[in-house]
């Protein structure tokens, strides 16, 4: 871009392209007090940035007016633009920064421009390279944790963990990325994703024999310090590894594994619970979904009198709800196993539902999908539909678990 000239021509001030963005912009949009921003919100930005009241108005009118200009910026750089940030200065005031990699000296009002040696797309082009690489089918190595355009220290940087910066340097070899424009940035802790676990939730194992098998969360329970959740027993045995369910059989985030779990064979009798631990990332919470009917809160695990209304949740159909119509029932399964001490309800359920949570309106747990007849499909209720769950208590007592709940 051109330095900043101002001269007679004709009776009209010239201006450089940056100087006229920043002009028609200060014309076009006066400036922001920041009081649009919500009081609730104000205050959780001045505690979670550091801010004073007056640093935050300063802040919100800065940010008004990056959001204005950054096109006109870029295009008033063209190719040597090297992007723009917002960036806090020592005496806790915010200004905005244009990077260029143009020789020349520039001057804006109201902006910083700062030279750079690498443009906007060069950097990008870099960042591209080491995408490329997966996109061709390849994986990051081991210890390589992630990478972006970081536009302040204008380069791309690599996030390796500790000891992991040669196979940092290897991998941006082998992409053929410009080495130039990156830089490695030590890692204290590997990202990872991180989720909010409901009774009700679909979950899937993925076992190595071709086939993904679901079921359903039931209730968030702590052991020790150990979060994780209550489910049926039938759903995986004791070290197998869960995944989050996003969408209907499709494999999401890693949850947990199970820790313990209880099920007959064929021609045997026992109990259908068990229970995953959460990997740390996750936290338990004391709700139940309720797809289009809403979330039920937890508050305690009294247990529902015969009679009593009560609804369940499952990954496959959604939350349905009958009526408690016995205790302490003995089922057969057809496929040979015979389970004691279940619940029937009236509740229709389907595959993959197993594990899922029975609570009252009141917010009572009481226990664990085991399994039903019927289905939910045609006109509901009718005499066909029945659904055992295995009650929550015997659970909490045999592997020493904690229900989580909300007051």
């Amino acid at each position: 871009m051109r330095k900043f000239v101002s001269r007679a021509k004709r009776g009209l001030l010239v201006l450089s392209p940056i100087a006229l963005a920043v002009a028609m912009v200060a014309a076009a949009a006066p400036a922001s007090s920041g009081q649009e921003v919500s009081p609730a919100l104000r205050a959780a930005m001045q505690r979670d940035l550091g801010l004073s009241s007056a640093q935050l108005s300063q802040y919100l009118r800065t940010e008004r007016l990056a959001a204005l200009q950054e096109k006109k910026l870029a295009a008033a750089q063209g190719r040597n633009y090297a992007g723009s940030w917002i960036e806090k200065q020592a005496n806790g005031s915010f200004k905005l920064v244009v990077a260029t990699t143009a020789i020349r000296p520039q001057k804006a009002a109201g902006v910083e421009i700062r030279q750079a040696r690498h443009s906007f797309t060069s950097l990008n082009a870099s960042k591209a390279q080491l995408d490329d690489v997966l996109a061709h089918g390849g994986r990051a190595p081991k210890g390589v944790y992630g990478w972006y355009v970081d536009l302040p220290s204008n380069s791309v940087v690599v996030s390796v963990g500790k000891g992991g910066q040669k196979a940092g340097i290897d991998f941006v070899a082998a992409s053929g990325a410009d080495a130039q424009t990156v830089r490695f940035e030590i890692a204290e802790e590997q990202p990872s994703l991180r989720m909010d676990v409901l009774g009700g939730y679909g979950y899937l194992r993925n076992p190595g024999d071709g086939y993904l098998y679901a079921c359903s969360v039931g209730f968030s329970v702590f052991q020790g310090s150990n979060p994780g959740y209550t489910t049926a027993g039938h759903c995986g045995d004791a070290g197998e590894v869960v995944y989050y369910e996003p969408s209907q059989w499709t494999l999401g985030v890693r949850l947990g594994t199970f820790a313990a779990s209880s099920f007959p064979s064929p021609g045997q009798t026992g109990n259908d619970y068990a229970w995953v631990r959460l990997d740390a990332v996750h936290t338990p919470r004391p709700t139940v979904e309720g797809y289009t009917s809403g979330d039920v809160t937890v508050r305690g695990g009294t247990e529902a009198a015969v009679g009593a209304a009560i609804c369940r949740s499952g990954r496959t159909s959604g939350w349905r709800c009958g009526t408690i119509e016995a205790k302490n029932q003995t089922v057969n399964y057809s496929s040979g196993e015979t389970i004691l001490n279940l619940t029937r309800t009236t509740a229709c359920s389907e595959g993959g539902d197993s594990g899922g949570s029975f609570i009252t309106g009141p917010g009572q747990a009481q226990g664990v999908l085991s399994g039903g007849s019927g289905s939910c499909k045609g006109k509901l209720p009718n005499r066909r539909t029945r659904s055992y769950y295995q009650p929550l208590t015997p659970i909490l007592q045999a592997y020493n678990l904690t229900l989580v709940t909300s007051p």
